[in-house]
């Protein structure tokens, strides 16, 4: 071999041993990358999966925390309807009244609200009819009793809302007794369901039983709210 073809083959041999080692670099750098991109690959599937796990853990906890708020509202709304029905029911269960009891009741009212003795006592227009007569009497006949001999001594001598009782009930009786004056049932009726109003000069006192009961729910607010949200 001559001088020419040894630095031809020398050149063939440098070649072919350069292309292998640069061939062998890239296959390494190939293999480098292909082995970054997955283990970047499988972080981020990695990373997916926990978010989406999170996401439904998230969903199912929101979910269960409406579920749970709507029972809640549900048997409030369960626990308002039976006390609205509990009123409705006292409310029919007044107006079913035999019609003596249902006198005495409204006679007793009138009572009660009466300031001096000598008011109307306002009543729908079937309780006009039905019972009128009788709650006046009755209403009147209360006052009577009431003045025994000792209550005007008793009325002297008591303070604050018991003396304004006592001086009611003498007052009212008294006018009563003597004739000239009385607890009269007006000739006009009202639009109410049941119960009365007492009208005295221009002043009124709605004893309705709508009212009435409605006045005793919103006395009674804090004991049915204990009920409805313990």
């Amino acid at each position: 071999m001559n001088g020419i073809e040894k630095i031809t083959a020398r050149i063939e041999t440098d070649a072919r041993a350069e292309a292998e080692k640069l061939l062998s670099e890239g296959q390494e750098r190939a293999a480098a990358v292909r082995a970054e991109y997955q283990a970047k690959a499988e972080a981020e599937a990695k990373a997916a999966a926990q978010a989406g796990r999170e996401a439904a853990q998230r969903q199912a906890q929101r979910l269960e925390s409406a579920a749970h708020m709507e029972a809640k509202k549900r048997m409030l709304a369960a626990k308002q309807e039976c006390l609205d029905a509990a009123f409705e029911q006292a409310k029919k269960k007044l107006l079913a009244l035999p019609d003596d009891q249902y006198a005495d009741l409204l006679a007793r009212m009138a009572v009660r609200a009466a300031k001096t003795g000598r008011e109307e006592i306002i009543l729908n227009a079937k309780d006009r009819e039905r019972v009128g007569a009788q709650v006046a009497a009755k209403a009147n006949a209360l006052l009577a009793e009431a003045a025994a001999p000792e209550a005007a001594g008793k009325a002297a001598k008591a303070g604050g809302k018991a003396g304004n009782l006592l001086s009611k009930v003498v007052t009212g009786a008294s006018a009563l007794l003597q004739g000239t004056a009385m607890l009269t049932l007006a000739q006009e009726t009202r639009d109410m369901e049941g119960g009365l109003t007492l009208r005295g000069g221009s002043v009124e006192v709605n004893c309705a039983f709508e009212t009435e009961l409605r006045v005793l729910r919103e006395e009674m607010a804090a004991e049915i709210a204990a009920i409805l949200f313990a």
